[in-house]
């Protein structure tokens, strides 16, 4: 396999297919998906349904149950079980979103308010587990046993890598090698699962489920360096938003920035960045700082150094309308403005 640091030659994206373009060719497996994901949520208890209906209210893109469908499509057809796997991506993916509200305090979710702000903390985590044992439920009662060992380990991965940010982030200690160890068990580690879900649910091909695996794997990686590059207002993105660097979250381009710094500006971001409140101008500062040392531009060549990785790795499939499907995803990944 090629590894993270082989070098490939510069690919240029001229015009990436928008996600509405991407699910076209699944268009009537994403809408039998969300009759079956709509299935499982429900419930006779009142105020659970009554949350549940506006959860329901605040979908998003559907991303990770695409790629389930996408990876399924290119191994073969997709069928119960594919829609199985979707929905159990879904209801883990949707109930660590509500915990992460409850966590952060967040107000809003997808220019919605947040569960957590309409019926308080208790009833949020508490849909959360819901979710997710209902999510065992669905792989259970369909005798899913192989992606529920996949989700399963997705599950402790991405624990893992919340209390390790957690602790890195606290002592202020982030190195690029914990920041990679992080981002690969609290992000490409659901994305990794969503390709061999999707594969397994199509094909008893163990190879072609480790390869699709890997695939998820770096492409979780540049999914997660592209939404920190947002924090930064990275060229193709536009204003940056802040967020990371208000709440002191270290990413790579801030990593990438305090390794090429001197002494006193070493000094001077880790003070600003260090602040609990921060005013408009200092945010700023940071991110002009980060900038003028290379930070953007290092954690991009990462981002697009791990996307030719998986773009490579799906060269192991035929050439054919699905597997192109499936790279024209990775672009749509690495190019997205939110």
């Amino acid at each position: 396999m090629i590894g993270a640091d082989t070098e490939f030659k510069e690919d240029k994206i001229i015009s990436p297919k928008s996600l509405k373009e991407i699910r076209r060719p699944i268009d009537s497996d994403l809408k039998e998906f969300q009759a079956y994901y709509k299935k499982a949520l429900k419930t006779d208890v009142f105020l659970l349904n009554q949350i549940v209906n506006y959860l329901l209210r605040m979908k998003g893109k559907e991303m990770r149950p695409i790629l389930v469908l996408l990876s399924a499509r290119l191994c073969g057809n997709i069928g119960q079980s594919t829609f199985t796997a979707a929905t159990m991506i879904e209801l883990l993916h949707t109930a660590t979103l509500i915990h992460d509200d409850v966590v952060d305090e967040a107000d809003q979710r997808r220019g919605f308010f947040s569960i957590n702000k309409i019926w308080k903390n208790k009833a949020s985590v508490l849909l959360g587990d819901y979710l997710l044992s209902k999510g065992l439920l669905v792989a259970l009662d369909n005798d899913e046993f192989a992606l529920l060992k996949v989700l399963s380990n997705a599950v402790k991965r991405m624990s893992e890598g919340e209390l390790r940010q957690l602790k890195a982030s606290k002592l202020l200690n982030m190195t690029e090698e914990k920041y990679f160890k992080i981002i690969s068990e609290k992000t490409a580690s659901l994305l990794s699962a969503c390709c061999k879900c999707g594969a397994i649910s199509a094909t008893d091909d163990t190879e072609k489920h480790e390869t699709l695996e890997k695939v998820g794997e770096h492409l979780g990686i540049a999914f997660q360096i592209r939404d920190d590059l947002f924090d930064y207002g990275a060229d193709d993105i536009g204003k940056p938003t802040g967020n990371d660097i208000k709440e002191r979250k270290i990413t790579l381009p801030m990593i990438a920035a305090l390794d090429r710094s001197g002494i006193l500006e070493r000094r001077k971001l880790i003070r600003l960045f260090g602040k609990r409140s921060k005013t408009r101008k200092e945010v700023n500062e940071i991110i002009r700082l980060v900038n003028e040392k290379g930070g953007l531009e290092y954690a991009r060549q990462h981002m697009n150094t791990h996307t030719r990785t998986a773009r490579y790795l799906l060269e192991r499939f035929p050439d054919s309308p699905e597997r192109q499907n499936m790279l024209d995803f990775i672009d749509f990944v690495i190019t997205r403005k939110k």
